[in-house]
């Protein structure tokens, strides 16, 4: 895990830094896309993602300790604000879409789409990683710490992502 996580981390440094390089060359433009999107809903979005961390973290805590019951629960918790993550987005992207501000639009928007899009699909494969978590949890011939962890590394990091992603697209000027 640690290496995908790792080499994640990489791949979404080169987006990043392809990011800057683009918003030092259009900076007006990328100015001016930004006023569309809603600060409150990458807010939103980012709080829902820092309590999922925190309700997998205490997760990770519950089953060391052998608390499969309050374990459980808090995965389940994780999960339920990771599908909140992706609703909030699914309605964030279909109000970009109404205005008229796609993929294509400009190159702002295409960095948008494409970062928030990848992360989407991580958000989606992490939530697959929780329900394989819960259904370790679930089985008590199964119950093993280090796959309760894999899982809330990834997510952490997902979330870590998401932090980075949302200080680049939604507040730096």
């Amino acid at each position: 895990m640690w290496v995908f996580v790792l080499g994640d981390l990489v791949i979404f440094s080169g987006y990043f830094i392809i990011f800057m390089v683009y918003r030092h060359q259009e900076h007006e433009l990328f100015l001016e896309s930004q006023q569309h999107l809603s600060l409150n809903a990458g807010v939103l979005n980012t709080l829902v993602l820092l309590a999922s961390s925190w309700f997998v973290a205490r997760s990770v805590q519950f089953t060391r300790v052998g608390d499969y019951s309050r374990a459980i629960r808090f995965t389940v918790f994780g999960g339920l604000c990771g599908v909140a993550f992706l609703v909030i987005k699914a309605f964030e992207w279909s109000s970009k879409i109404a205005q008229g501000h796609t993929f294509p639009s400009n190159d702002f928007f295409m960095f948008y789409y494409m970062l928030t899009g990848v992360h989407l699909f991580h958000v989606a494969l992490g939530l697959v990683f929780l329900g394989v978590t819960y259904v370790e949890l679930r089985n008590p011939s199964h119950r093993r710490v280090s796959m309760v962890e894999t899982g809330a590394t990834y997510w952490h990091m997902v979330d870590l992502l998401w932090v980075v992603i949302f200080a680049l697209v939604y507040v730096m000027r």
